[in-house]
C-alpha cells in the first residue's frame, strides 16, 4: 500500500558540514595522531562514556608502551554496594525508578581514589588512566574522551551488554535502560558537562571498532557552530507490538521488518547529531549540544525554567495498519515530583499526519462513569479475569488527517489503529502509565508492564465527554497577530501545558523570529521547504516531508517558503515553542 503520492525525501542520517577541522578514523589512526602528542613522563587519560566498549578501547592502549596503568573500573566501590546505594532510586517497578541527582564519585571508594591519584603524582615515566569517570583521578597531560549515544547505547543492552559495574547481561531490558535513564546518563552527562572545555580529544565510538576522533576544539567550535543554525537530530526507529507500515514508506526503512511503531526524530535527551568533516562523519549525542551551549540554544528564559534540559519532544507513533496503543494516563506535576524526583511532567499531544480507515483517538472520560467501578474493572483485566471495556469508560473520537487531540497529564487517552500520529509533548517521555493493553504481550514474550494503581492517583476525573470536545479536540483558531501574510492557526496545546503550536499554511515565503526562544518545527504536508536567514547569518536549510527540525533561540529572525519540488505549491508547518 503507498501512503503518498509522491516520492519521499526523508533523510535518516542529516548531517552538518564543519568547515575549518579535520577528523581522523580508526584505531591506527587514533594511536598515531596520540603517540605524536606524547612526551617524557606525559599522563594520558581515557574518560568513557558508560556503555563504551573497554574491551575495544583496550586493543588501543595497549599499544601504547606505558609504565603505569590505572584503571578507573578498580576505584568504583563493588556492585552489591553500588546496588544497594541505588536502591531507593532503582525501585522494584519494572519501569519506573527516581531521578539521581548524585555524581559518580558517590559510587567510588575515596580510599582508592586517592590511592591512585598518589600513584599518578609519584609516577616516573608514562601514565596511562582510563576508563569511566578516569579524569577524577586527573585530567592529565593530554585527555581523551570516548563518547556514545544513548541509542547506541540501548541497542547493546539488548544484544547483552550489561550496565557499568553491573553483571547482568540477561536482566529485563526495561530494568537496564531504567538503571541507565534514571541514575547512570544523569551522572555521566554532568560529569562530561564539567570537562567540555577540558578535552583534547573526542572519540565518536558509535560504531563496532570504527572510531572517528576530532580535537577538542573541533568539538566545542561544531556544537558552538551548530546553536546558531536550523539542524536536525538523528532519528531511530523501533517496532512495537502495535506497530503500523506508514514510516516503512516514508522514512525509507526495512521493509523486511514486521512494523515500526514508533521514532524519535527531534528528541536531544535521546537523539543524535552528525558532524560531516571533509567525508567523515562523526555522531555525537545531541545531549552534548544542550549541556555545552543551552542560553544559544533554549534561550536565556527557557534555561531559567529548565537548566539544561530541552524541553519539547517530537516523536512518531505508527498505527497504519496495525494495533490500538496501550490506554494510558500520565502524571500530573505534582505525582511526578513526589514520586520520581521530576521538575516537570509529561504533557502531550496527538498531531494527525496521516489516518486510514476507522482511525481514531481515546481520549477522557464519559459522562456519568462509574470511577471506583472502572478501576475495579482494570485491576480484573490487568489479572486476566476480564476483558475491560474501554469504549463503556473513554470517549472515542474519529480522527482525520491534521486533527490535533491535545492531552494535558491526567487525561486518559491512547490512538487507535490506522493513524499516524506526530506526537507533540513535553520531554520526560518514560512515564507512561499503561492502565490497560488489549490483552496482549510484548514482542519479548512477557505481559506489559501495566500501572494500574498509579494510574487511579493521576486520573482526573472530570475531563468527561464536554469538556473533552471542548477544550482537547481541535481547539484550533487563527492567530491574526502574526506579520505573516498566510494562515496561521493556534492548533494547542492547552492552558494547561507550557507549549505552544502553530500551524502555517502557505505557497509563499513565511516571516519568523525565534524572540529568544527554541523552536521545534515539522513539515506536515508538502515535498520541501527551505530555511533561510534574511542577513545570511547561516547557510540554507533544505527540510522535506515529515522531517523535524530545530532553530536554536540564537538563530532570531529566519523565513521558511516551499521550495524544490513544491515550489508554488501549498506547504503546511507545524512549529512548537514554549509560552
Amino acid at each position: 500500500m503507498s501512503y503518498l503520492n509522491f516520492e519521499s525525501k526523508y533523510d535518516k542520517f542529516p548531517k552538518t558540514k564543519i568547515k575549518n577541522h579535520k577528523a581522523i578514523r580508526g584505531y591506527d589512526a587514533i594511536y598515531e595522531e596520540l603517540s605524536s602528542k606524547i612526551k617524557e613522563n606525559c599522563t594520558l587519560v581515557f574518560d568513557y562514556y558508560p556503555g563504551v566498549d573497554e574491551e575495544e578501547v583496550m586493543q588501543l592502549i595497549h599499544r601504547f608502551d606505558a609504565s603505569c596503568l590505572i584503571a578507573s573500573y578498580d576505584l568504583f566501590k563493588e556492585e552489591a554496594v553500588i546496588t544497594e546505594q541505588m536502591k531507593y532510586h532503582l525501585t522494584d517497578d519494572r519501569v519506573f525508578g527516581k531521578m539521581y541527582y548524585g555524581d559518580f564519585i558517590d559510587f567510588i571508594d575515596k580510599d582508592k581514589l586517592k590511592e591512585a591519584q598518589e600513584k599518578v603524582q609519584q609516577a616516573n615515566g608514562f601514565t596511562i588512566v582510563y576508563g569511566v569517570g578516569a579524569s577524577l583521578v586527573t585530567t592529565g597531560d593530554i585527555l581523551v574522551y570516548f563518547d556514545m549515544a544513548r541509542w547506541e547505547i540501548q541497542l547493546r543492552y539488548r544484544k547483552g551488554m550489561t550496565n557499568y559495574k553491573t553483571n547482568n547481561p540477561d536482566e529485563d531490558i526495561l530494568r537496564k535502560y531504567k538503571r541507565a535513564y534514571f541514575i547512570e546518563w544523569r551522572i555521566a552527562d554532568k560529569h562530561k558537562a564539567r570537562l567540555f572545555e577540558k578535552f583534547d580529544y573526542v572519540v565518536d565510538t558509535n560504531k563496532q571498532n570504527d572510531p572517528k576522533m576530532i580535537t577538542g576544539q573541533a568539538f566545542c567550535d561544531s556544537l558552538a557552530q551548530l546553536a546558531t543554525r536550523p539542524f536536525r537530530t538523528v532519528p531511530y526507529f523501533d517496532p512495537g507490538v502495535w506497530g503500523g507500515q506508514w514510516m516503512k514508506e516514508v522514512c525509507h526503512l526495512d521493509k523486511e521488518q514486521k512494523n515500526f511503531a514508533w521514532s524519535f526524530d527531534g528528541v536531544p535527551e535521546e537523539n543524535s547529531i552528525l558532524f560531516d568533516y571533509d567525508g567523515i562523519v562523526v555522531e555525537l549525542p545531541c545531549m552534548d549540544l544542550v549541556l555545552y551551549q543551552p542560553k544559544a540554544l533554549l534561550g536565556e528564559q527557557i534555561y531559567a525554567r529548565f537548566g539544561a534540559e530541552f524541553p519539547i519532544r517530537f516523536d512518531f507513533l505508527d498505527t497504519m495498519g496495525g494495533q490500538n496503543l496501550s490506554l494510558q494516563v500520565h502524571p500530573v506535576t505534582e505525582y511526578i515530583k513526589k514520586n520520581f524526583g521530576m521538575t516537570y511532567t509529561q504533557d502531550e499531544s496527538y498531531y494527525i499526519l496521516d489516518a486510514g480507515e476507522g482511525a481514531c483517538v481515546y481520549l477522557g472520560l464519559k459522562e456519568n462513569i462509574d470511577k471506583e467501578q472502572m478501576i475495579e474493572d482494570l485491576r480484573k483485566a490487568q489479572k486476566g479475569e476480564i476483558v475491560f471495556d474501554a469504549e463503556k469508560y473513554i470517549n472515542k473520537f474519529p480522527a482525520k488527517k491534521h486533527d490535533h487531540f491535545l492531552i494535558p497529564a491526567g487525561t486518559c487517552h491512547c490512538s487507535g489503529n490506522n493513524a499516524m500520529v506526530l506526537e507533540i509533548s513535553a520531554t520526560p517521555y518514560i512515564f507512561t502509565f499503561k492502565l490497560w493493553d488489549w490483552e496482549r504481550l510484548g514482542l519479548d514474550g512477557k505481559p506489559r508492564p501495566v500501572h494500574v494503581e498509579h494510574g487511579k492517583e493521576v486520573i482526573q476525573w472530570y475531563r468527561t465527554t464536554p469538556w473533552v470536545k471542548e477544550n482537547l479536540v481541535n481547539a484550533v483558531y487563527e492567530v491574526k497577530e502574526e506579520a505573516n501574510d498566510c494562515k496561521v492557526e493556534h492548533t494547542g496545546l492547552h492552558a494547561l501545558e507550557f507549549i505552544e503550536t502553530r500551524r502555517y499554511t502557505t505557497d509563499h515565503i513565511t516571516n519568523h523570529d525565534t524572540q529568544g526562544t527554541v523552536h521545534v518545527l515539522n513539515l506536515i504536508d508538502g515535498k520541501e521547504a527551505i530555511v533561510e536567514s534574511p542577513d545570511h547569518a547561516f547557510e540554507p536549510f533544505v527540510v522535506h516531508y515529515a522531517e523535524t527540525f530545530i532553530i536554536p533561540a540564537q538563530v532570531g529572525a529566519y523565513t521558511i517558503r516551499p521550495y524544490g519540488e513544491s515550489e508554488n505549491e501549498e506547504i503546511k508547518l507545524i512549529k512548537a515553542y514554549v509560552r
